[in-house]
């Protein structure tokens, strides 16, 4: 990657470094460069931290997906079916709960803010030129702010594409959708990656008709094959439709419903259309042209694996760059880059960050599928546990998933842990921890460390010795 020198350092700076934006990769930069004995100052345009993560992404609707996931649960136990009446409440009134949730994080969040004595300042951030920073408040007033090292972790939106008008009351982006105030009886889903997909088994258990439209072959075709068909067969299931390969051509709205023409021919009817399909990094307006940034389509910007711009003193981390677009790969990098900002040695960028995909039930796997370690012409076995057989699961009700850990026929080395059920999220850790030990990476050590029973974590034992049985 092509660098420019670094301008001469001026006499003194307001700040040491200014972060661009107060959700969890700028939490991270912030943190990690106050407690090296940097001046730091946060800039972010809501009244309140947290950014998109806390007030309109993860927090808001994983809480979401936890009502909805107790009210299944609920439903599912004969001794409550017949007891409340939840069908057809607007999706406002589910979303109490995550008010509560979101207002707790942030509190949270501001007072470590102030333990570590970092400004932070409320407006919209335009770059002046490489050491200058003005602020346009929320009050209405600017200020100007000067820097020697800036990071830029401003998030990212949902994609709006020409020609949808997203202002319309019937249809929706995964940020507005969290104001839906009416109540709807069926629901076009247009993307099938990780937000569509959560979005799909939310309304589905909210008894909502779901048309969930893959604009691919299969759904989260990264995943391995065998996680991405369950989560497609048990969504089917729950009475989800699942169209693959399908365009749009045009959306026709109306006051009281919409219809969606595909390419293929076909005309879906429903309530309300949700837009999952891709994101754009939140750069435009930032003046990083005045800088000689440029971001991509997508407003994403390049970095190195130091998480440096082309502009030696500026970094950037967060979805702002892209891949993996998560909220706890986004803190990590932060750090990262705020290790890397300060001449920390040998820092390494995160590559090893295992997925959490929150449908109902969860999905998460780290390291390699099984369609790649063929292609790598890896000798691989598995070892399986199915949680209908776990006694745990059995207690709960929690009977649909899978662990699968892929590894080496002849060292007997993890390569791949790859989880569908409930809890699934925390599940993975326990594999992670293993994996990425020198010390305790093989099969071994899941064969021969005594779990609690009964518990979720006592399927690894299981998926170890399935898979030493399949040895020869």
């Amino acid at each position: 990657m092509a660098r420019r020198e670094k301008t001469t350092k001026k006499q003194s700076y307001q700040y040491d470094a200014i972060v661009l934006g107060a959700g969890p990769a700028g939490e991270g930069a912030a943190m990690k460069l106050a407690k090296s004995g940097k001046r730091v100052a946060v800039i972010d345009q809501r009244h309140q931290v947290g950014g998109n993560c806390a007030h309109v992404g993860t927090i808001p609707s994983k809480a979401l997906r936890q009502t909805v996931f107790n009210i299944m649960r609920y439903q599912r136990d004969p001794l409550f079916q017949k007891v409340g009446e939840w069908k057809q409440v607007p999706l406002s009134e589910v979303l109490r709960n995550a008010h509560r949730v979101i207002e707790a994080q942030v509190d949270t969040h501001t007072r470590f803010y102030e333990r570590n004595q970092i400004d932070v300042h409320h407006g919209r951030a335009y770059v002046q030129d490489e050491h200058t920073v003005i602020v346009h408040m929320l009050d209405g007033g600017s200020e100007t702010l000067s820097f020697d090292q800036l990071v830029v972790a401003t998030g990212s939106r949902p994609y709006q594409p020409e020609g949808l008008d997203f202002s319309h009351p019937r249809v929706f982006d995964s940020d507005k959708i969290l104001t839906l105030n009416y109540p709807i009886h069926k629901i076009i889903i247009y993307g099938a990656g990780v937000i569509g997909s959560e979005y799909a088994s939310i309304f589905i258990g909210l008894d909502y008709k779901v048309d969930l439209i893959n604009t691919q072959a299969q759904l989260l075709n990264y995943l391995d094959d065998e996680i991405a068909d369950a989560l497609s067969y048990y969504l089917r299931e729950l009475g989800v439709l699942i169209r693959h390969n399908e365009q749009i051509d045009h959306l026709e709205t109306h006051d009281d419903y919409v219809v969606l023409h595909l390419q293929s021919g076909k005309k879906i009817k429903a309530d309300a259309i949700l837009w999952c399909n891709g994101r754009s990094g939140n750069t435009d307006g930032l003046g990083l042209e005045n800088v000689g940034l440029a971001p991509n389509s997508r407003g994403q910007l390049a970095v190195n694996s130091q998480y440096q711009t082309d502009v030696p003193h500026i970094y950037a981390a967060g979805d702002v760059i892209g891949w993996p677009s998560l909220a706890s790969a986004a803190y990590d990098q932060g750090r990262c880059a705020a290790a890397n900002m300060v001449g920390e040695q040998n820092v390494q960028p995160v590559l090893n960050v295992p997925t959490g995909i929150y449908t109902i039930p969860e999905i998460s796997s780290i390291g390699k599928t099984e369609q790649q370690l063929t292609d790598e012409k890896i000798p691989y076995e598995v070892g399986q546990a199915s949680f209908r057989h776990l006694a745990r699961a059995q207690i709960t009700g929690e009977t649909v998933g899978v662990l699968k850990i892929l590894f080496h026929r002849e060292t007997l080395e993890i390569l791949g842990i790859h989880c569908f059920g409930n809890n699934a999220a925390e599940i993975i850790h326990i594999g992670q921890a293993a994996m990425l030990s020198q010390a305790n990476n093989s099969l071994h050590y899941f064969a021969n460390t005594t779990f609690n029973y009964p518990t979720m974590a006592e399927a690894y034992r299981v998926a170890a010795l399935n898979g030493m049985n399949r040895l020869f």
